[in-house]
């Protein structure tokens, strides 16, 4: 069965960046990891988007398998013929041979040391976490070189051999004769899956894939400052490498908690503060509590408004990886007041009466135009 283009397998197109690539990756990496899917197929499909990824992400690989169909131009075929032995020459070669020839062109070391994937972790934290940092500690599951044999998968005591099949090289030959020449077919090995080697005795530990699954405790350390949909990246801590290779890297997507009273708007702290009709009007010192626990005072000029917005300075988020930081903007609600007594609502009447609000110019002409507005006059 012919494999898939690898395209097709990250859900990509052709013109895709190297970022779009390595984001659809790590999706279906996520999607597909055997930790966490336990389907049936699961297990391939991860192998079938890592082994898509570890050609396109590669520019030299993704370029052979562009404009040949694969990352390793020795493995696509060749053909004899006139000029090239087979029939006419007498000698055969293989696509990889005339590339060689005329490229310069290498073929992969299967056995060649490559670098692990890398994992993503999403982690969810506090608002006041996000906005004053903290240090924690984090279980990751991964897989990990198997200690008991090193990584090579043989009981110890014996030695992976090489595979008689391809003598080592991982990839098997076929001949076919055709009336050009004959046609030399180069595919992975099946005896060795392409490895080029042999494990007669598996280790018990890692049934003889030379890794096994571990679930690792992580420091982090949390920047203060540091947003929704923020990537830490922590080197070496993600899969193991293949081959001796190393390990992969972790990224920690940072969600972030909503806050009962508090919001953000860049480097600057939102929240809402309701304050009586009286203290608007007459103006008043207000005590206004702040994310760090202290409480600040601020100053209510008389004839505040409803929505009238004032700033704490100093009292926002720490620039993240920078110096300084933003405001606490505080927006004042002014709440009218309900289930009034009689004597209060007596008193407010009178406040109205010397206040005019009843009989003032400008109310009159707006109720007048209201009723011009209704009845056409």
């Amino acid at each position: 069965m012919s494999k898939r283009d690898y395209y097709e397998v990250l859900g990509v197109n052709r013109e895709a960046s190297a970022d779009e690539i390595r984001k659809s990756y790590r999706k279906l990496a996520r999607k597909y990891h055997p930790d966490v899917n336990k389907s049936p197929d699961a297990e391939q499909k991860f192998k079938e988007a890592t082994e898509a990824y570890d050609v396109l992400r590669d520019s030299e690989k993704r370029s052979n398998y562009d404009r040949f169909g694969t990352a390793d131009p020795g493995a696509a075929g060749g053909f004899g013929g006139n000029g090239f032995g087979g029939a006419a020459g007498g000698a055969d070669f293989g696509f990889g041979d005339i590339f060689d020839m005329f490229f310069g062109g290498r073929r992969a070391n299967p056995n060649a040391p490559r670098q692990g994937a890398d994992l993503e972790y999403r982690l969810a934290i506090s608002f006041k976490d996000a906005v004053f940092g903290k240090e924690m500690e984090l279980t990751i599951p991964r897989t990990e070189t198997c200690h008991t044999c090193h990584g090579n998968g043989a009981k110890p005591g014996s030695q992976p051999e090489t595979c008689t099949e391809c003598q080592g090289t991982g990839q098997a030959e076929s001949v076919q004769s055709t009336p050009f020449g004959r046609i030399v077919n180069k595919r992975i090995c099946q005896q060795c899956g392409g490895t080029g080697k042999m494990i007669r005795e598996k280790c018990d530990d890692c049934a003889g894939s030379g890794k096994v699954k571990k679930r690792k405790k992580i420091h982090v350390n949390i920047p203060s400052g540091i947003d929704e949909g923020k990537q830490l990246r922590i080197a070496g801590e993600g899969e193991a490498g293949i081959n001796g290779g190393p390990p992969g890297d972790l990224y920690i997507l940072i969600q972030i908690k909503p806050h009962d009273f508090f919001k953000r708007s860049g480097d600057d702290i939102t929240c809402e503060l309701p304050i009586t009709f009286v203290q608007a009007g007459l103006g008043d010192e207000v005590v206004v509590p702040t994310l760090d626990g202290k409480k600040a005072k601020m100053k209510i000029p008389a004839g505040t408004q409803t929505g009238a917005e004032f700033r704490l300075r100093g009292k926002g988020v720490p620039r993240l990886y920078g110096n300084g930081e933003g405001d606490q903007r505080v927006k004042v609600k002014v709440v009218t007041p309900t289930n009034m007594t009689e004597e209060q609502k007596r008193i407010l009447r009178e406040f109205g009466r010397l206040s005019g609000d009843y009989i003032s110019e400008q109310n009159s002409s707006f109720f007048d135009k209201m009723k011009r507005a209704f009845t056409g006059d």
